[in-house]
């Protein structure tokens, strides 16, 4: 098993004109560079190497890929075997894993996709029937050279897919759960994709896992993702990021748009650290996703009504996630393709440069109410500030907006940070069980406590699972293959859980302690102190147990915002939808998760979790 860290620098690090150029008669033409094709046996320039996206592409035969996809192809390769091989070339060293047993189940899955991609890709060239949706990206000012290279596919209506993929080989179970067809009621399966245009969704390894696809002509749903497969979660997953992110990085911004157009549109004027969630909003391993990359993003919604909710719930969930928001304000009637295709980038820079950070927008739009001029609405007005202020996990940027509110709302700072609950916010922050953090002095006994806070949610989960950690260390390696580091939120028990992941079994105390700060080794005495209640006790269940509840947490939170969001609303229609996806995301954590939605009873009761005495 190679990390996907590892994968990223080997295909950072290497030169694809190089590479290709080994085998590939290239010449330079403006800033691509050209040669016949090897994969057609092609003798004119028809075969074109990218190095700005770090792709190849063959006007011909339509073959296209990244550097580990050219091995692949050319050379026969598998994918961890392509890795090595450019990885040797590059003059990297990819560390030593141990080995998963077996094959991964899901390339089946992989190679399915990859075929139908390139199956809609030529249909989109070839097709007659393909002519409405050239049309289509005419009219969007794409013209057929420009759109290849994107990976445009056409996935026409009638039997020829199905009759293809089983000329391939491909069964229909495996295209049933790669999400390529759907079902009848009478046993037989149809294409899930029928006239419409396909826009492909990569992983972060670039590989193609889904499809978005437009409706041409009448008819709905406009867009048509695929479902939900084993290797594709589009809750989990930014559309172009596996292209923005080395971008990200350079500009440490990300912007973030609604569709998938919006992206393209940015990326053909030039600016390329662009992602867009997949049709939803921005979920919070979206979130946590971006923040890998960017500390900092700028949200480019359009600016009606519509896209300011979801403008304020996007950069709430991000703010959750420590990343600073900025948001741009759309002129009149333009959403970010429009914008880019009239004005090109400088048009586009010019909305950028002029974001203002998500809490002076939203003092903005409430000043021109009038809510601030009078008492009728000033309550109003901090109902719809607060949830932003706890949103922010980053503690000066939580101080920098209780400020700014308090001095335009003529609210007190310590009304408001009783309101916010932010000392039980802090409090919240010292794991479950470890007691007042080192250094911290008590509160005196003759002033009055601040009101409790909820803990945070998925404290007390975190803390058994470490418990559970100490009594069975053999546990510790599926830990570091199962669980994501990032799930453990609390400061200290994040330390604890890398340091005993690192040392390993058999667990040396010692060798912990050596890896932790002072304030922390206390906690860890308590964690041990603490454990011994489970000794000689089957903790493998509790283990498991905490592990999906952690898992669960960005449903959790989820249902709580919506909660909290229904609580606010007064549309009628707006209850209606957040109720409906409040239900959806309870329905979830239950198909998912049994054994967390038996516990977190509230999510039936609607009661606000830090009261139920449950973690």
């Amino acid at each position: 098993m190679i990390p996907d860290e590892v994968i990223e620098q080997v295909r950072d690090g290497a030169d694809l004109v190089a590479l290709v150029g080994e085998s590939v008669d290239l010449k330079r033409t403006g800033a691509d560079y050209r040669g016949p094709c090897p994969f057609h046996g092609g003798t004119h320039r028809n075969f074109a190497v990218i190095p700005k996206k770090g792709m190849y592409y063959c006007y011909v035969c339509h073959a296209a890929g990244d550097v580990f996809t050219y091995f692949m192809k050319r050379f026969g390769m598998d994918y961890p075997t392509a890795v090595r091989e450019v990885a040797r070339r590059s003059g990297i060293t990819i560390p030593e894993q141990p080995s998963r047993a077996g094959p991964d189940p899901r390339e089946p899955l992989f190679g399915a996709v990859a075929a139908a991609h390139d199956w809609f890709v030529r249909q989109l060239v070839e097709s007659p029937a393909a002519s409405a949706a050239r049309e289509y990206l005419a009219g969007r000012g794409i013209d057929r050279e420009t759109a290849a290279p994107l990976g445009f596919g056409f996935a026409p209506r009638g039997p020829a897919f199905l009759d293809e993929m089983t000329r391939l080989g491909i069964d229909a179970g495996t295209l049933l759960e790669a999400g390529l067809v759907i079902r009848r009621e009478d046993g037989s399966v149809a294409p899930r994709f029928r006239g419409r245009l396909l826009i492909p969704i990569h992983d972060l390894r670039g590989r193609v896992v889904g499809f978005g696809g437009r409706i041409l002509g009448p008819g709905e749903p406009k867009y048509l993702n695929s479902p939900e497969t084993p290797i594709f979660q589009k809750g989990r997953l930014l559309y172009n990021l596996h292209q923005a992110r080395n971008a990200i990085r350079k500009e440490q911004t990300a912007i973030l748009v609604e569709g998938y157009f919006d992206v393209i549109r940015l990326v053909l004027a030039g600016v390329e650290h662009v992602v867009a969630p997949l049709g939803t909003a921005l979920t919070p391993d979206q979130a946590a996703l971006l923040r890998r990359y960017a500390t900092q993003a700028i949200i480019l919604y359009d600016s009606d009504q519509a896209g300011l909710r979801a403008t304020f719930r996007a950069a709430d969930e991000l703010l959750r996630h420590e990343v600073r928001v900025r948001v741009a304000t759309m002129p009149p009637g333009e959403d970010p393709d429009t914008l880019a295709r009239a004005g090109g980038r400088d048009a586009v820079e010019a909305v950028l440069h002029d974001a203002v950070d998500v809490i002076e927008r939203k003092i903005q739009l409430l000043e021109r109410k009038g809510w601030f001029d009078g008492l009728e609405h000033r309550r109003d007005a901090l109902d719809r500030l607060l949830p932003t202020i706890r949103a922010a996990r980053d503690p000066i940027t939580r101080e920098l907006y209780i400020t700014r509110v308090a001095e335009r709302s003529g609210v007190s700072r310590r009304v408001l940070e009783e309101e916010v609950g932010e000392a039980g916010e802090r409090a919240a922050d010292v794991d479950a069980g470890a007691g007042r953090p080192p250094g911290r002095a008590p509160i005196p006994s003759h002033v009055p406590p601040a009101p409790a806070a909820p803990r945070r949610l998925g404290a007390k989960d975190e803390w058994e699972l470490l418990r559970a950690l100490v009594v069975a260390p053999e546990l510790l390696a599926r830990a570091g293959k199962d669980l994501p580091g990032e799930w453990i939120e609390g400061k200290a028990l994040r330390e604890i859980f890398d340091a005993m992941v690192g040392v390993g079994s058999p667990l040396d105390p010692t060798a912990v302690i050596g890896r932790l700060a002072p304030e922390t080794q206390l906690v860890w005495s308590k964690l041990v102190a603490d454990a011994r209640a489970l000794a000689g006790q089957d903790v493998v269940p509790i283990y498991e147990g905490a592990r999906q509840a952690l898992e669960a947490r960005p449903l959790l939170r989820r249902w709580i915002e919506l909660r909290d969001r229904l609580r606010l609303a007064s549309d009628g229609a707006e209850q209606d939808a957040l109720f409906r996806q409040q239900l959806e995301t309870r329905r979830e954590v239950e198909s998912r998760y049994p054994r967390v939605a038996e516990r977190f009873h509230w999510l039936k009761r609607g009661r606000t979790p830090g009261r139920t005495g449950r973690g």
